[in-house]
């Protein structure tokens, strides 16, 4: 199909507390469905933006969906051509393991790693764990080289809100509410710091 879009750069117009994005590009605005934390990354409304966005067409409706940096669209992408992981639940995976945690989460056979995503159980997590496992045999067709300062920072940061998971686990909280303190964290990689955060998070009111 021709006429797809890639990318958009503009005005960040809006921002909703579901993720969904507007962007002005030359005096029209596209709505851009993005994860939480995706969204929170785009800078201030008013600013500019660039987001990296997968044009998706069904027989019904077309849907915009933005990301923050590349790797992010590969992996949504890698993830919506497996078996019954369609754009809502790439997109919740997303939220919870970014594209290098995601991918050591397959390396390390972390089933349970998978659980933590919002509406996913042991037994769904087991299949798309076989699945995502021969579709995310990743190298992306750009992988995040290791040497570099970006993806140093983002191992940091992964490995960080994985300690949080770890500490949460083992203070007794559940799956969904592990999954929702960690889509509510801030960027950073101080575990003591994010679990802080965690921690307020979910004492606060609900």
């Amino acid at each position: 199909m021709t006429g797809m879009i890639g990318s958009l750069r503009g005005t960040l117009l809006e921002r909703s507390v579901s993720g969904e994005v507007a962007v002005e590009v030359a005096g029209v605005g596209y709505r851009v469905q993005a994860g939480p934390s995706t969204a929170a990354r785009l800078g201030d409304v008013g600013g500019e933006v660039f987001v990296w966005v997968h044009h998706h067409v069904r027989e019904d409706a077309e849907v915009l969906y933005g990301f923050a940096d590349r790797d992010e669209r590969l992996c949504f992408e890698a993830l919506i051509g497996a078996h019954g992981v369609g754009p809502a639940l790439a997109l919740a995976i997303l939220s919870v393991h970014q594209p290098a945690g995601l991918q050591r989460v397959l390396a390390d056979d972390d089933v349970a790693a998978l659980c933590l995503v919002p509406g996913v159980g042991r037994k769904t997590a087991a299949r798309l764990f076989v699945e995502l496992k021969s579709r995310l045999d990743l190298p992306l067709d750009a992988p995040v080289p290791v040497a570099t300062n970006g993806s140093r920072a983002a191992t940091a940061a992964d490995a960080a809100r994985a300690d949080v998971r770890d500490a949460l686990d083992g203070l007794g909280y559940g799956p969904d509410e592990i999954g929702e303190a960690l889509r509510g964290l801030p960027d950073g990689d101080d575990p003591g710091a994010l679990l802080r955060a965690a921690l307020r998070h979910l004492a606060g009111p609900r």
